[in-house]
């Protein structure tokens, strides 16, 4: 009885060597397997490489490149204009700030060239600073600063400052009647602002009084 039962159990049980060795062969068996489809698989992407006509795969290439480059002249052209926008720029209001200085210096001399004249129009010192006066004019119009209308004119708050609002029977509501400080433009810019008294149109009381008398 002995050896029969040991018979059966030798047939049962398996040799764990003989385990481990179908093991080592079904991974064998599934790695070949990956490897086949990976072979597999290489194989159709260098058939669909080799599908590809050659001349559109450089045409492509070549098109991609000249976008490419096109881009880049477009942006090297708007740098190359706005450089020489900037430097053009710089060099017309250079002296922007030594003619904001100057004014002041203008005006003073205006002051007293006003005050020759009521004393003695015809007098030498008067003639000379005149003379000054148009060489100051000139330097100021060789540098392009321009003076800026005032008198007459409708009351523009970009160019003109006021300073009061008096009533008129002569100039009209929101028109300029008279300027304290001259203003000048740099170019197209505003260098200073004219300094004027607005109209504020005739008197409401005289209206009155003239449809009354009417």
């Amino acid at each position: 009885m002995s050896n029969e039962s040991n018979k059966t159990k030798d047939k049962t049980e398996k040799d764990p060597t003989e385990v481990d060795e179908e093991c080592s062969i079904d991974v064998d068996k599934t790695e070949n397997l990956k490897k086949e489809s990976n072979d597999s698989n290489e194989q159709k992407s260098k058939k669909r490489e080799e599908s590809k006509d050659p001349l559109e795969e450089a045409l492509s290439r070549a098109e991609h490149w000249k976008d490419i480059a096109a881009r880049n002249q477009a942006e090297l052209d708007n740098y190359r204009k706005r450089m020489t926008r900037d430097k053009t720029d710089a060099i017309k209001f250079a002296n922007g700030g030594l003619l904001c200085e100057l004014l002041p210096v203008i005006d003073s001399f205006q002051m007293g060239l006003d005050a020759a004249k009521l004393e003695d129009p015809e007098s030498i010192i008067t003639q000379g600073m005149e003379m000054v006066q148009k060489q100051l004019e000139e330097f100021l119009s060789m540098q392009g600063a321009t003076e800026i209308s005032a008198i007459g004119q409708p009351f523009d708050p970009n160019l003109h400052e006021a300073i009061s609002q008096e009533t008129s029977d002569e100039t009209p509501e929101g028109k300029i009647i008279n300027q304290i400080r001259k203003g000048y433009r740099l170019h197209d810019r505003l260098l200073r602002a004219a300094n004027v008294i607005v109209s504020k149109g005739p008197e409401k009381d005289s209206e009155l009084s003239k449809e009354q008398d009417s």
